[in-house]
C-alpha cells in the first residue's frame, strides 16, 4: 500500500488586520510613492516655476538681469541632475544623452537664446520626472507583493496570548487568528473552523472553508471563525517571502532586447555628436552663419537623441511582471517575461501539476452482501483513521465528505508495505494492497475481476477484509485538475502545437490522464535525466519549451527548458527555485493567460520602437532639410518619450490581464502565435 506520492505545500504569505477592505486601501495608500517624495519632480516642479517666473518677468519688460537670473536659476534646479549624471557617465568613459541635453542648453544661452535653453530644461526635467514617476510606479506594484504581511501576530504560550512581530514566530509555535485578521505564518490548522479569503494570494474568487488539518496561508483573511494554527515554516521562508525575493530579483534583470539598445546606444550617442560636430563646423567653413548653424546643430542633437528607444523596452516589461504578480503568477525577471511569448511548444509534468496531487477515493466495489456501501466505508475509514498515509487520508476524507461517522478504532497496527490493521465495534479489519492479500488468500474471481476494472481505470486498489472474509475493494486516484483540460486547449491554441506530457508515472496512468485533459503526445517513465533530454530534443527540433512542473525531479528540466514554470502551492523548493515563473495561485490557466499577457507586453514594446524611430527620423529629416524650431524639436522628442513611457505603464491595468485571459481562451492559428 506503500505508494510515492508528492506531498502537498503550502503556499505564500503574511498580512495585517483591519477589516480586508479598509486594509487594503491603506496597504495602498501607504504603499504608493508619493509626488513630492521624488527628486526628480521636485527639481522639475522648481524648474518649471522659475521658468514662468521668467517669462513673465520678460513679458512685463522687466530688466534683462531679472529674467536672465530666473532663467539661469531654472538651468541649474532642472539640470543639475542629469549634468551630474553625465560627468558620472564620462567618468565610466561613457558618452550619457542627459549630459547632451545639458550642452545643448548651454549652447542656447550662449548665443543669446536663454528662453529656448530654460524650456529645454524645463521640458526635459519634465519628462525625466514623469520617467521617474512611471518607473517608480511600477516598483510600488511590484513591492506591493511583499507588503501583505501583518504587523502582529498573536502568540499563545502556556502563560496566555502574547503579541509578537511575525519574523519572530519559529516552527511549531501556535498563534490565534481571530475573525477580520490576517494570518501571519504559514500553517496548519489545529482548532477551529472558518472561511479563509485566499484572493491576494491564489486568485480565488470565493473564501475556502478551512477546519483542522487544513493548511492555510500568510496573508490570507480571516473570515467570521477563530483560528488556532501551528506554524509550520519560519517568515523568512513562506512562499510569500520566496516571491518578494524573485520580484527583487526581476527588478535588477534587464531584458535582452533592452541590454541591446543600451549597447548600441553608446554607438549611436558618438555618433550623434560627430554628426551634431560636422554639421556645426562644415556650414561654418562655407560661410554660414554662426547663430543659425550652432542652433541647427543643437537642434540636431536633441532630436536624434535615443531617450525614447531606451525608455520603450524596461517600463513594458516589468509593467507586465507587476501586473501578473497582482493576479498570482510571479516571474522572476524581465528577460522570462520576454521569453514566455516565444515559447512555441508547453510540456507538463503529471502528478502535482496536471492533478491535484493527492489521492481520492473514487470508486468503492462492495464483495460482501452483508454489508452497505456506507457501511464498507464507515469500516475502512475507521480503521484507516491512525493512518498517516496519503491514501488512508483519502479514505477518510470521503467518508467524513459523505457524512459517515469515523468510529474510534482499537488495536491499530501498520505493516509498511502490507496495510493496516484494526478493531472497529468489536470487527477485525484488514486493509491493504491487492499484491499482498491476493497472496495470502484465494482470491475469487469477483475480487480479482473488481481489482483488475480498478486498476484499468487508472486507479489504485485496495482491499478491505472484515472478519477474514473479503469485504470490497476501494478505487483512488489523483485527480486531474479542474482546469487542466481548458489549459491544454488554450496553450495548443498559442502555441499552435498540442502541448507534451512528461510523466514519471507508468504509461498506462500518464496515457489515461492525458486523454481526459487532451494530450496526444505522451512520454511516461521518465526519470528526472530522462526529462531533462525530453526538453532538449524538443529544443534540438527547433522549438522554445516551457516547461510546467512542481517536484524536485522536475527541477533540472525547468532548469533546462527555455521558460520553467513551477506550481507554487504544490512545488518544492527546489522546483520553485529553478523556475522562471511560479503560479502561485496553482490554477493552470494561469499559464496560457501569462503567454497571452507576454506576447501583449511585446507587441507594446514593438510599438514603443515603432514610435521611437519614427519620430527620431520625421524630426531629423526636418532638421536637416528645412528649419525645424529648437523649442518644436525639444518637444517633438520630450514628447516621443513620453508617449512611449505612458504607453508602457498601460500595462499595469488589470483589464490588461483580464483580456490576456480572453485572448488565451479564443481560437488562434499557429502563424499567429508564433508571430506574436
Amino acid at each position: 500500500m506503500a505508494i510515492g506520492y508528492k506531498g502537498q505545500k503550502s503556499g505564500p504569505v503574511g498580512s495585517a488586520a483591519l477589516t480586508p477592505e479598509d486594509a487594503a486601501r491603506e496597504r495602498l495608500r501607504l504603499r504608493r510613492t508619493a509626488l513630492w517624495d521624488l527628486s526628480e519632480v521636485r527639481w522639475a516642479t522648481a524648474a518649471t516655476v522659475l521658468f514662468a517666473a521668467g517669462g513673465l518677468s520678460q513679458l512685463a519688460g522687466a530688466p534683462a538681469a531679472v529674467f536672465w537670473a530666473l532663467y539661469l536659476a531654472c538651468y541649474v534646479t532642472g539640470g543639475w541632475e542629469p549634468a551630474w549624471s553625465g560627468i558620472q557617465a564620462l567618468k565610466a568613459k561613457a558618452l550619457d544623452v542627459d549630459l547632451l541635453m545639458v550642452v545643448a542648453a548651454i549652447g542656447a544661452a550662449a548665443i543669446g537664446q536663454v528662453l529656448d535653453g530654460a524650456l529645454l530644461i524645463v521640458i526635459f526635467a519634465t519628462s525625466g520626472a514623469l520617467e521617474a514617476l512611471a518607473t517608480q510606479r511600477t516598483a510600488d506594484a511590484v513591492r506591493g507583493l511583499s507588503d501583505l504581511a501583518p504587523d502582529r501576530a498573536t502568540l499563545l504560550t502556556p502563560e496566555g496570548e502574547r503579541s509578537v512581530d511575525p519574523p519572530a514566530l519559529a516552527v511549531g509555535d501556535v498563534i490565534l487568528v481571530r475573525p477580520g485578521e490576517r494570518l501571519a505564518a504559514d500553517g496548519e490548522v489545529i482548532d477551529g473552523t472558518s472561511e479563509v479569503d485566499q484572493a491576494t494570494i491564489t486568485g480565488e474568487g470565493l473564501p475556502v472553508a478551512k477546519g483542522i488539518g487544513d493548511e492555510v496561508l500568510a496573508g490570507t483573511s480571516n473570515g467570521t471563525g477563530m483560528l488556532r494554527v501551528r506554524v509550520n515554516r519560519p517568515a523568512g521562508e513562506t512562499v510569500i517571502a520566496r516571491i518578494a525575493a524573485m520580484v527583487e530579483e526581476a527588478s535588477r534583470t534587464k531584458a535582452r532586447t533592452q541590454l541591446f539598445v543600451e549597447k548600441i546606444e553608446q554607438r549611436y550617442s558618438v555618433g550623434m555628436v560627430v554628426a551634431t560636430l560636422l554639421l556645426f563646423t562644415v556650414p561654418l567653413l562655407w560661410g554660414a552663419e554662426l547663430q543659425a548653424t550652432l542652433l541647427r546643430a543643437m537642434t540636431f542633437m536633441i532630436v536624434a537623441s535615443p531617450c525614447a528607444v531606451v525608455l520603450a523596452t524596461m517600463p513594458p516589461l516589468l509593467a507586465a511582471i507587476a501586473n501578473a504578480g497582482r493576479h498570482g503568477v510571479l516571474v522572476k525577471s524581465a528577460v522570462a517575461m520576454e521569453h514566455l511569448g516565444q515559447s512555441t511548444v508547453v510540456a507538463f509534468d503529471k502528478t502535482g501539476t496536471l492533478t491535484e496531487g493527492t489521492p481520492r477515493l473514487i470508486d468503492i466495489r462492495v464483495l460482501d452482501t452483508a454489508l452497505s456501501t456506507g457501511e464498507l466505508l464507515a469500516l475502512a475509514a475507521a480503521a484507516e483513521n491512525p493512518s498517516e498515509h496519503p491514501l488512508a487520508q483519502a479514505v477518510v476524507a470521503a467518508a467524513r465528505t459523505a457524512g459517515v461517522r469515523v468510529r474510534d478504532a482499537e488495536e491499530f497496527g501498520s505493516v509498511p508495505g502490507r496495510g493496516v490493521t484494526a478493531r472497529v465495534g468489536g470487527r477485525l479489519v484488514e486493509i491493504g494492497s491487492p499484491g499482498q492479500l491476493l497472496r495470502e488468500i484465494d482470491g475469487s474471481s469477483d475480487l480479482r475481476a473488481a481489482v483488475a476494472a480498478l486498476e484499468e481505470a487508472g486507479q489504485t486498489a485496495i482491499v478491505v477484509r472484515v472478519d477474514g472474509k473479503t469485504a470490497g475493494v476501494l478505487g483512488l486516484a489523483d485527480r486531474p485538475r479542474p482546469d487542466a483540460a481548458a489549459a491544454t486547449t488554450a496553450v495548443t491554441g498559442l502555441t499552435g502545437r498540442p502541448p507534451v506530457l512528461l510523466s514519471g508515472d507508468n504509461h498506462r496512468a500518464a496515457a489515461l490522464l492525458a486523454a481526459q485533459v487532451g494530450i496526444v503526445d505522451v512520454q511516461a517513465g521518465l526519470l528526472p535525466a530522462d526529462k531533462v533530454s525530453a526538453v532538449q530534443r524538443l529544443q534540438r527540433e527547433g522549438r522554445r519549451v516551457l516547461l510546467v512542473g512542481d517536484g524536485v525531479n522536475d527541477a533540472p528540466a525547468l532548469a533546462a527548458a527555455d521558460t520553467g514554470v513551477a506550481m507554487g502551492r504544490a512545488g518544492s523548493d527546489l522546483a520553485l527555485d529553478s523556475a522562471d515563473v511560479v503560479i502561485a495561485r496553482d490554477e493552470l490557466t494561469a499559464v496560457p493567460a501569462v503567454i497571452a499577457l507576454s506576447r501583449r507586453a511585446r507587441r507594446v514594446v514593438t510599438a514603443n520602437l515603432i514610435i521611437a524611430a519614427s519620430f527620431i527620423t520625421v524630426l531629423v529629416v526636418w532638421d536637416l532639410a528645412g528649419h525645424l524650431p529648437l523649442p518644436l524639436g525639444v518637444a517633438g522628442h520630450e514628447g516621443s518619450t513620453i508617449i512611449v513611457g505612458l504607453n508602457g505603464l498601460r500595462l499595469l491595468r488589470s483589464s490588461v490581464w483580464n483580456r490576456s485571459v480572453q485572448s488565451s481562451q479564443r481560437p488562434h492559428t499557429a502563424s499567429r502565435s508564433t508571430a506574436n
